[in-house]
């Protein structure tokens, strides 16, 4: 049986290997995209179940990915949980702007993945 996969996107390597670490423990198998302007074409080849965006980029155009991710007719299903900090409440906000699925505080992102996941990945 294929597991499925998810998509991580970070640059800094705390907390994000860590996400992928703990995806990776719940079953699924992990593509990291460190490049956020490579987040469409990746997820449009690799046809992700869901994409995991952190959002304290030195790139700041995240946010514009994933608008991108969201309009595109290939990849506008795929959820995308974007995770800051506590204190980037602007970034947070344009996330949620963009069409992000969850944006969620880093603090309890490994804690709380399992039903994060589950969440994000509801069919309405």
């Amino acid at each position: 049986m294929t597991r499925p996969l998810a998509l991580i996107c970070y640059e800094k390597l705390l907390p994000g290997s860590q996400v992928a670490n703990r995806l990776q423990d719940l079953g699924y198998r992990v593509r990291t995209v460190a490049n956020a302007e490579a987040l469409v074409d990746c997820a449009e080849q690799e046809k992700p179940l869901v994409v995991l965006v952190d959002l304290d980029s030195p790139q700041k155009r995240v946010c514009d990915i994933i608008a991108k991710v969201r309009k595109n007719p290939t990849t506008r299903h795929v959820p995308v949980i974007a995770f800051a900090r506590e204190e980037e409440t602007e970034s947070q906000t344009a996330a949620r702007a963009a069409g992000a699925t969850l944006v969620v505080s880093e603090a309890g992102l490994l804690d709380q993945l399992p039903e994060l996941l589950d969440q994000a990945l509801q069919v309405e």
